[in-house]
């Protein structure tokens, strides 16, 4: 089913039997599904880190803590599911900074950041993927702040291998690795990340990036992905 609406313009989520979602090629309304719950060992661990981190907001963070990291939710929104900025709110910036990190091995930051940006991922891209060693190569520039700080990295996530006609992926992904900044000697560019889940030659494999620096705060995806070679 098409639709095309000069009343609806954009919307997300669901009424009734439809759902409302959108692609590279636009708004589109389908059937109405409820999603399986696999309660995998991954959604465990991130559960555990978001319960870990909601007590530790309460019972361990100071007042100033906290609200430094409501000031900068203010002052840095978050794209919502359309692309409409939104103030997600101090515990759940919280959160969506730390959450990652726990991922990744890196330290939790409790002090919000007083910088009021998002990170930036310009220069980041993937390549040679390598079915023979199930793993891809990261290319970024090591001058960028993120590389030459301790706590500083690129979080790299991907996808279960895909048809190689697929062009939209909205996930899920897996944490795969990181590529961590080092103050004394930062990493070499490309880096290679072995993948989670093995990939086959001609099958496609999407990537989701983001870089997260030392003061906690953590980048908007960059999305890339690759065939198997």
């Amino acid at each position: 089913m098409k639709i095309k609406s000069a009343l609806i313009t954009s919307a997300s989520g669901s009424i009734g039997g439809l759902t409302a979602s959108h692609n590279r090629g636009g708004l589109y309304l389908r059937a109405r599904t409820i999603p399986t719950n696999p309660n995998s060992v991954q959604q465990q661990a991130v559960r555990g880190f978001v319960a870990a981190l909601t007590a530790r907001w309460l019972n361990v963070l100071t007042d100033q803590q906290r609200t430094r990291w409501m000031a900068y939710a203010y002052a840095v929104p978050i794209p919502d599911t359309l692309g409409e900025p939104r103030n997600c709110g101090g515990i759940a910036m919280y959160c969506r900074s730390n959450v990652p990190r726990l991922q990744a091995g890196l330290d939790v930051v409790d002090d919000g950041p007083t910088v009021q940006t998002l990170p930036w991922t310009v220069g980041i891209s993937t390549g040679t993927y390598a079915a023979a060693t199930n793993d891809f190569a990261v290319t970024f520039d090591n001058t960028d702040p993120w590389a030459n700080e301790d706590g500083g990295a690129i979080l790299v996530l991907a996808s279960t291998p895909q048809n190689e006609t697929i062009n939209y992926y909205k996930g899920p992904y897996r944490f795969a690795g990181l590529i961590a900044g080092d103050a004394v000697t930062p990493p070499t560019s490309p880096a290679t990340i072995v993948n989670t889940f093995s990939f086959e030659v001609g099958q496609k494999v999407f990537t989701q990036l983001r870089v997260c620096r030392a003061d906690g705060r953590l980048s908007l995806p960059f999305r890339d992905n690759g065939i198997g070679a």
